[in-house]
């Protein structure tokens, strides 16, 4: 085989595997949520031993009236916490007994963690998104592409390509 017929291969071939890791990436993105379940990316490591950080979890809403000791939830804790953004932790308690609000009080714990979570909390809303299954790894992607430097990458080098691809072309047509 020539040096450019084999060029040609590799990349033909490179192609093909990139275009068939991004159909499977937006497969395991698009087709769960026709199932109702919605996606989160684990960005922490409390849940080590059970999914890592870079884990995409999928999550089902369900009546907090369902849920009970051993299910994983996404949810954001007490403002006195200190903690602002969503934790993904195991329920390790529920009290029956409201609180002045009516709602069922919680205890959670990460599974990597030595100890419970040090807040009791009631979820808000009537219905919480419990974890249903999950895919490690695959949040990588997207951990990366909110890096903006990543993301500009990721869209800049293809555009580059292409239009380096359609000035050879052009080139070409020109010189015949």
């Amino acid at each position: 085989m020539s040096p450019t017929k084999t060029t040609r291969a590799i990349g033909s071939t490179l192609i093909t595997v990139a275009v068939a890791c991004a159909i499977a990436l937006v497969g395991l993105m698009l087709v769960p949520s026709l199932f109702g379940l919605d996606r989160y990316v684990i960005t922490g490591g409390s849940m080590s031993g059970t999914f890592e950080k870079g884990t995409v979890v999928y999550e089902r809403q369900v009546p907090v009236a369902d849920l009970q000791v051993g299910d994983i939830i996404t949810y954001v804790p007490p403002q006195e916490s200190g903690i602002d953004e969503p934790v993904t932790h195991r329920i390790v308690s529920i009290d029956d007994r409201t609180d002045a609000e009516g709602g069922r009080v919680l205890r959670t714990k990460g599974d990597a963690n030595d100890s419970i979570d040090p807040w009791t909390f009631t979820l808000a809303s009537a219905v919480q998104p419990r974890v249903e299954g999950w895919v490690p790894a695959v949040g990588w992607v997207f951990i990366l592409l909110s890096m903006s430097g990543v993301r500009m990458l990721s869209i800049g080098l293809p555009a580059a390509l292409i239009g380096l691809m359609f000035l050879r072309d052009l080139v070409r047509a020109l010189r015949s």
